[in-house]
């Protein structure tokens, strides 16, 4: 793909304290017209390894995921936007996939396949393989306001595209657990704003059955090692969830 001809699509990025992967994660996407790095709060080198490697960076107060995204695409100068995490990669093939696509589009919003490593193995199993995202749209579209699964709201179908994105989430254990500790917050906040309530029996009942669902009837036993510990992960993220959200409601009784 020559660097006289890129692909007409802005990438945007949200990304806070990622050193470790956002210089990667854009030297796989050179092949799009413009690339925004949108950043909140970090204290590690991601704003100038960011901005060495050719990306526009500025800073925003974090309030949702989906907002980051938004204030970002409100400055893309492309039509089509594609939103990456910095823990994924692109590919030339992705990027010639999304020129034929937007020439000559059938939807206004795409999914994404992306294939998903855990620990340095491919997770084919446990739901996984069933992840795509819608990641390529028109730049009218917007993320909804939830914490947590945010999404992009469309009317009307959705295309898909075959092209993968490749996903390493979670580098260790650790990187789970601190990404698990945000996450349960902000999920339970959004329930209990909602109106949700739960006890802990509940919890207890969804994570084992969020274990069993995921790696007996998903079959993410066949991912071996892997497979058993993200199962278990799932599970306690499950209870996680749930006991916050608990504990919210019995701060609120008092």
């Amino acid at each position: 793909m020559s660097a006289a001809e890129p692909v007409a699509v802005t990438v945007v990025i949200a990304a806070r304290n990622e050193a470790a992967n956002i210089g990667q994660c854009i030297a796989s996407l050179r092949w799009a017209r413009e690339i925004i790095v949108v950043e909140n709060d970090s204290i590690d080198r991601t704003v100038d390894i960011a901005t060495a490697a050719g990306a526009t960076v500025f800073a925003n107060p974090f309030e949702t995921i989906g907002g980051q995204r938004n204030v970002a695409i409100q400055r893309a100068s492309s039509d089509w936007i594609l939103v990456v995490d910095a823990d994924e990669r692109g590919s030339a093939d992705l990027g010639e996939e999304i020129r034929s696509v937007i020439s000559r589009p059938s939807y206004d919003a795409y999914r994404v396949p992306r294939r998903n490593f855990f620990l340095g193995s491919e997770i084919r199993h446990g739901g996984w393989e069933h992840d795509r995202p819608i990641r390529l749209f028109r730049s009218n579209l917007r993320y909804d306001s939830s914490r947590v699964h945010e999404h992009v709201v469309v009317t009307g179908d959705v295309g898909e595209l075959t092209s993968t994105l490749i996903h390493e989430p979670y580098s260790s254990i650790d990187g789970y657990l601190e990404k698990l500790e945000r996450y349960s917050g902000w999920w339970a906040q959004d329930r209990y704003e909602r109106g949700r309530r739960t006890s802990p029996f509940s919890a207890l009942i969804r994570s084992r059955l969020r274990f069993a669902s995921m790696y007996f009837l998903k079959l993410g036993f066949l991912d071996g090692e892997a497979g058993v510990v993200l199962a278990a992960l799932a599970s306690t993220s499950v209870m996680m969830k749930y006991a916050r959200l608990w504990e919210m409601q019995k701060r609120g009784e008092k």
